[in-house]
């Protein structure tokens, strides 16, 4: 896993063109039964993979924090919702709410996340493979693969199984 996580970044790099061309066809034209297909290719993909054993999306990234999520999170550590937005989070040049720091604060050195059970909606929808109009976020995809192993073989396979 280690080696093609170093990999990945080529990888998807290589494959950038590829996708790009792969995804631009897809928003034009998707086909019926996409939505299925995606739960499908992400289903069979997270049988054979074990975010615990990469966690590189927490160590690499940080989510967007919603309204609800600060409030959820604050609520789980007994805090005011500003005082957990004073010791976490910052505002991003989207004027979205990040984590200060990456990796994430509640990434534990066995890839554990001590706030799973509240974690950011972000968090919990990651990679977004398995999302309803699969089509309209080909540019996150995009990123997602240059860090994400699932993602990028969720892609890969994929290309081979739609034809366009």
């Amino acid at each position: 896993m280690e080696q093609f996580l170093k990999n990945l970044p080529k990888l998807a790099k290589d494959k950038d063109n590829e996708s790009k061309k792969f995804f631009a066809k897809l928003k034009s034209k998707p086909p019926k039964n996409l939505d299925y297909v995606m739960q499908e290719l992400h289903d069979n993909e997270f049988k054979k993979t074990d975010c615990l054993e990469c966690a590189n999306c927490c160590k690499t990234t940080g989510p967007l924090f919603t309204d609800k999520d600060i409030e959820r999170i604050a609520k789980h550590f007994k805090m005011k919702s500003k005082q957990f937005i004073g010791q976490y989070l910052r505002i991003d040049e989207d004027n979205d709410y990040v984590l200060q720091t990456v990796p994430c604060t509640f990434l534990g050195a066995d890839n554990y996340c001590s706030i799973y059970e509240v974690r950011p909606k972000a968090c919990r929808e990651f990679p977004h493979t398995d999302r309803k109009k699969f089509q309209q976020i080909s540019n996150l995809t995009l990123k997602n693969v240059a860090m994400c192993p699932a993602a990028f073989n969720i892609v890969e396979e994929m290309k081979k199984r739609i034809k366009l």
